[in-house]
């Protein structure tokens, strides 16, 4: 199938990306493509304008800044997945990069695209709500942040408002371990369930602990009862074990054709065991 008729813009700056998007409420942006495309194509989605963001340069960035890394939406993961400073400032981005797609799709696909398709699946989702990410939206009443844990709101549904586009993302330097655990189909697909962890040590007590699961639930879930179960112990294997039970439990997985509720859930709890133990390993 080939797409439903619409009108496009190719916007050339920032201010005109976002005046084109004020005007028709169901304008879609198109940045990397590779989530957008197919669904034109298979005509899943029918805007009736297409807001080309291919050519707004300064949406196109990657800097220290702060203590904390500074991206632009239209960065290219491939910049994110090749970058000395990602990988020394925020290694849990660096590693997860590796999981998306395949090299042609990460050399268009974009961070802001990805965030803002908000597939509870997808990788960097989950990876910015473990990583306590900032977005900054430009819309037509200006700028405002967004905590990445308050961005999506379900499968594809996110807190962007009418007429407002992902400009930034913002995300604190990490030191400490970090791991990432997928289980897919095949290699580089879509997560049935993948874990995303941090901490970091006090010698053998946890000071801190992240955990973020993918492809169990609408959205990408925070395991905050997991984290607790961490902090401030030892990180022995009963205590790993209590966590990963505790992050299975907050999970409201999918029961479809690729697998089965049960099969996710319980698959969450063995990924994040693995996740925790090679997390404090590396810290």
């Amino acid at each position: 199938m080939k797409a439903a008729p619409f009108e496009y813009v190719r916007a050339a700056s920032l201010d005109e990306a976002v005046e084109a998007l004020s005007g028709t409420p169901d304008a879609r942006v198109l940045a990397g493509g590779q989530s957008l495309v197919p669904l034109l194509n298979l005509r899943q989605v029918r805007p009736t304008l297409v807001v080309d963001i291919n050519r707004v340069d300064e949406l196109s960035f990657l800097r220290k800044e702060n203590g904390q890394l500074e991206i632009g939406a239209l960065t290219r993961h491939r910049v994110l997945e090749t970058s000395e400073t990602v990988r020394s400032e925020a290694p849990l981005l660096a590693e997860a990069i590796g999981y998306v797609g395949h090299p042609a799709i990460r050399n268009r696909g974009t961070l802001g695209g990805s965030l803002a398709h908000a597939d509870p699946a997808a990788e960097l989702p989950a990876v910015m709500i473990a990583l306590d990410a900032g977005f900054t939206a430009r819309g037509p009443q200006g700028e405002r942040v967004i905590a990445a844990r308050d961005f999506f709101l379900g499968p594809h549904r996110t807190a962007l408002g009418p007429g407002e586009l992902l400009t930034r993302i913002s995300v604190p330097s990490h030191r400490g371990g970090w791991a990432v655990e997928q289980l897919s189909r095949r290699s580089r697909d879509l997560a049935l369930v993948a874990v995303f962890a941090t901490v970091t040590l006090s010698g053998d007590v946890c000071e801190t602990a992240r955990i973020a699961v993918a492809g169990a639930g609408p959205t990408p879930i925070r395991a905050t009862g997991a984290e607790e179960a961490l902090v401030g112990r030892a990180l022995t294997d009963d205590v790993i074990a209590l966590a990963a039970e505790l992050a299975a439990a907050a999970t409201d997985p999918p029961d479809d054709l690729h697998a089965p509720a049960d099969y996710r859930r319980e698959m969450a709890a063995v990924l994040t065991r693995r996740a925790i133990s090679r997390a404090k390993e590396g810290a």
